[in-house]
């Protein structure tokens, strides 16, 4: 792309940003100054595969608890895992806190080269970019879904994703301006988030719509093309809500794999590759408690719950936890709709 367009498009965007710019939690607005890089971290991790809806209250509670990254890195796993609860993909939590630790070991500062974040636990390409640019002001291409879909219009790139994902990236880098990188990168989030929307984009409203070939072609829903959905696979597992005086049995899940180190129901050995066993961790007089229908990436899941009153716990670690304080026990979505269930 000759320089003039590339300065063009970001001339035309930082301009529409700067009129239209999203007041958000972690955001500070064009002109306010540099953004500081736990803010801007944490958030980008929070926001992988969530809404800014959802994210909202997450981050704003996080923010409280543990204010700057040694506090998060000082934090206890379980603490930090059980304040993460609800807001799913658990194993970003996980690596919230090993990136958190190895910047409390390196003094407590993020790197601020695109290439040395990178290196940190958890930081993929998008993270990466996203905090060298947004916080350090350095020329990152920053490209989450939002991005993807404004510049595949723009540039009508025709291939199907996740193919097309490598030309998106140099697209991308091609506009990406020296100069206000970070309100760059957030100026195009926002276009995909309230012009360039998946469905029905507001065409005549768009900052960028003189030089869009998709829009030129009238057919900008058409991107970016996506390969047929392969159907998912349906699994079959059971939980059991074992209760005595008032409190359940909860045990905690290992540190690695699926909801890893969560506190939930005892279960089955479900998997995304296998139904569960069906088979009662202990002897008694089990009886149906209902069921949930829980979707995870690659699999859903239709989980039985079978309950039980009893004296004894099931051979393993584990702890009685009230009824009454379900709610703070950081339990995972799909067993805080298993334990509403039952007690419904």
């Amino acid at each position: 792309m000759e320089a003039s367009g590339k300065t063009s498009i970001s001339g035309d965007l930082l301009a529409w940003y700067d009129a239209n710019a999203r007041a958000l939690p972690w955001r500070k607005l064009p002109g306010e100054g540099r953004q500081e890089p736990y803010r801007v971290w944490l958030s980008e991790v929070m926001l992988q595969q969530t809404t800014v809806a959802a994210v909202g209250p997450y981050y704003a509670k996080f923010l409280d608890r543990w204010p700057s990254v040694t506090d998060l890195a000082a934090a206890d796993d379980a603490e930090v895992m059980a304040a993460w609860a609800g807001l799913g993909y658990y194993a970003r939590a996980r690596n919230l806190l090993a990136c958190a630790r190895a910047v409390a070991a390196s003094g407590g500062r993020f790197p601020e080269s695109e290439a040395d974040l990178k290196a940190l636990p958890g930081l993929g390409d998008y993270t990466a970019a996203a905090v060298a640019a947004i916080a350090f002001d350095q020329p990152a291409a920053v490209v989450d879904a939002n991005v993807e879909r404004v510049v595949s219009r723009l540039f009508a790139i025709a291939d199907p994703l996740p193919g097309a994902r490598k030309a998106i990236r140099a697209r991308a880098r091609e506009i990406t301006p020296e100069s206000r990188p970070g309100d760059f990168a957030q100026a195009m989030m926002d276009l995909g988030a309230t012009v360039c929307t998946v469905r029905a984009p507001r065409c005549l409203l768009c900052p960028l719509r003189a030089g869009c070939r998709a829009g030129k072609q009238g057919d900008a829903e058409r991107y970016p093309v996506k390969a047929p959905k392969k159907a998912k696979p349906q699994r079959k597992g059971h939980a059991f809500w074992i209760e005595r005086d008032g409190a359940v049995w909860l045990v905690r899940r290992p540190g690695k794999g699926m909801l890893g180190g969560m506190r939930a129901l005892p279960d089955d050995g479900w998997s995304a590759r296998s139904d569960g066993s069906g088979k009662p961790p202990l002897a008694g007089d089990w009886h149906a408690a209902g069921s949930v229908r829980h979707g995870f990436t690659h699999f859903d899941l239709d989980l039985a719950v079978l309950a039980v009153e009893g004296e004894n716990p099931p051979v393993g670690e584990g702890e009685w936890w009230p009824v009454e304080r379900l709610d703070d026990a950081g339990l995972p979505t799909l067993f805080a709709k298993a334990a509403r269930r039952v007690l419904a």
